[in-house]
């Protein structure tokens, strides 16, 4: 049980991180983190992170997928860390 909090933590941690990351290498111009990596990180847990960072930086919310699509995926994690709990 606490492996899973630990675990939810962490992956959402680097989920905000990677948001903020790309947002930052997009104003550079520099080489992107992928969309499929962005994805990668929500489907694996780090959906509520990556949902915050999108709105707080500003990023991919102009993209209706992640608009619409991180959020759902958030609830989703959210619903499942409460069952665990």
């Amino acid at each position: 049980m606490l492996f899973v909090l630990y675990y939810f933590g962490v992956i959402n941690i680097i989920g905000l991180t990677i948001m903020g990351v790309d947002k930052k290498k997009a104003r550079k111009g520099q080489y992107r983190i992928s969309e499929a990596t962005l994805w990668s990180v929500a489907f694996i847990g780090g959906a509520i992170g990556a949902t915050v960072g999108m709105f707080y930086f500003r990023h991919k919310t102009k993209h209706l997928n992640f608009k619409v699509g991180l959020p759902i995926l958030a609830l989703i994690d959210l619903v499942i860390l409460l069952q665990l709990v």
